[in-house]
């Protein structure tokens, strides 16, 4: 049987960010992926500054074979309101495809990998975790995702009950016709907000890729939206003719609205496994490779002692740069009664300032808070 230090179950962007840090903390690690790389992943694909430099990632030789679509302003909207175009002069954030994001991080990681076989069965034998009879391990790292099976051994429910975000999403290549016919400019994607402020949609182009997706926190009828979406999209003329019919799908927890168990003894979740998304726009990218981050450092200092007590200082970590585990969804304002408070956000949402400084900067920029350092 194989052993190591630590195990990552999961070769994301929290898992390879964590085996990232550990390789270069020393500390033995493995990463194992139910799936083979590169691999296609549901998300709009975009990335801010900040992430580059916590990875120390040099734009130029990233953009070298790979896509990294420089992004300089936002289309924002509520759907069927009037849109406001935010311009920022300069690069704010990056369209990346998680095909070649993901992958690059992974093999960027030097350490060993295990891919292409589920993590099935997860026991104790005295201080070490063992997976599937397959390797053994003394600290676990939870960073499957939304369903990650490490979270189930933690006593997660995973998707039973929690609070989940929904989202469906196509990312395909456009042909010529296509191409010529997409009115969306590739340096300006374009946000719409559901009329109930309860998600939003997007339309992003990196290229001759075309990005459409929705994504929303009451996912009843969710195929149902997703249509009506394409519907009006195609109606204002955003979207070219004969868009793949196959969509993908994705669940998500925002950070704040569903508490699950973070550590136990000789484990810990990061990324969407943790529910770390911002609970304003649904952003995840960066808060899982945060996490990761931020795990590896507590592992490393953990002096091989890998017990619940030692671990709740990831915890506090979480705490100190994301805030208390509570928050609201989206752009929803709890305070005033529901169609009162659509009604001003519609007006707000119409308005240059409020675009760029709330929506833009503060939600999904998260302008504030400078680049991690761990």
């Amino acid at each position: 049987m194989e052993s190591c230090e630590v195990l990552i179950v999961g070769g994301g962007p929290a898992g390879s960010s964590c085996a990232w840090k550990l390789q270069r903390s020393g500390l033995d690690a493995v990463v194992w992926d139910k799936a083979e790389f590169p691999r296609d992943k549901v998300c709009a694909g975009w990335i801010t500054p900040p992430i580059l430099s916590e990875l120390e990632i040099d734009p130029a030789h990233y953009g070298e074979g790979r896509t990294l679509q420089p992004i300089t302003g936002f289309r924002v909207s509520r759907m069927g309101d009037r849109e406001v175009v935010v311009e920022f002069g300069a690069p704010v954030s990056y369209g990346i495809r998680r095909c070649e994001f993901d992958h690059f991080l992974l093999q960027r990681a030097g350490v060993p990998l295990r891919l292409g076989k589920p993590a099935r069965r997860l026991r104790r034998r005295g201080d070490v975790w063992i997976l599937d009879d397959a390797i053994a391990a003394r600290v676990v790292v939870g960073a499957g995702g939304h369903f990650c099976p490490v979270a189930g051994a933690m006593g997660a429910r995973l998707g039973a009950g929690e609070p989940v975000v929904s989202a469906q999403e196509i990312e395909f290549e456009m042909d010529p016709e296509q191409g010529r016919t997409c009115r969306v400019a590739a340096d300006v994607p374009e946000l719409f907000f559901t009329r109930d402020l309860a998600g939003y949609g997007w339309v992003f182009r990196k290229g001759n890729y075309l990005n459409v997706g929705l994504g929303r926190q009451d996912n009843r009828r969710l195929g149902e939206r997703v249509g009506q979406f394409l519907t009006f999209l195609a109606e204002k003329g955003r979207i070219p003719p004969r868009i793949p019919a196959k969509w993908r799908g994705h669940a998500y927890l925002l950070y704040g609205l569903a508490l699950r168990a973070l550590v136990a003894d000789g484990m810990l979740l990061v990324g969407d496994a943790a529910g770390l998304a911002y609970p304003r726009s649904g952003e995840g990218i960066r808060p899982a490779i945060e996490s990761g981050l931020l795990a590896a450092g507590v592992l490393a200092d953990a002096g091989g002692v890998y017990d619940r007590g030692r671990l709740e200082r990831y915890e506090r970590a979480l705490r100190e740069r994301f805030g208390r585990r509570e928050g609201e969804a989206f752009g929803a304002t709890s305070l005033l009664p529901h169609g009162l408070a659509c009604a001003l956000a519609g007006k707000l949402l119409a308005t240059r300032w409020f675009a760029r400084r709330v929506v833009l900067q503060r939600w999904f920029f998260q302008a504030g808070q400078q680049p991690l350092v761990v």
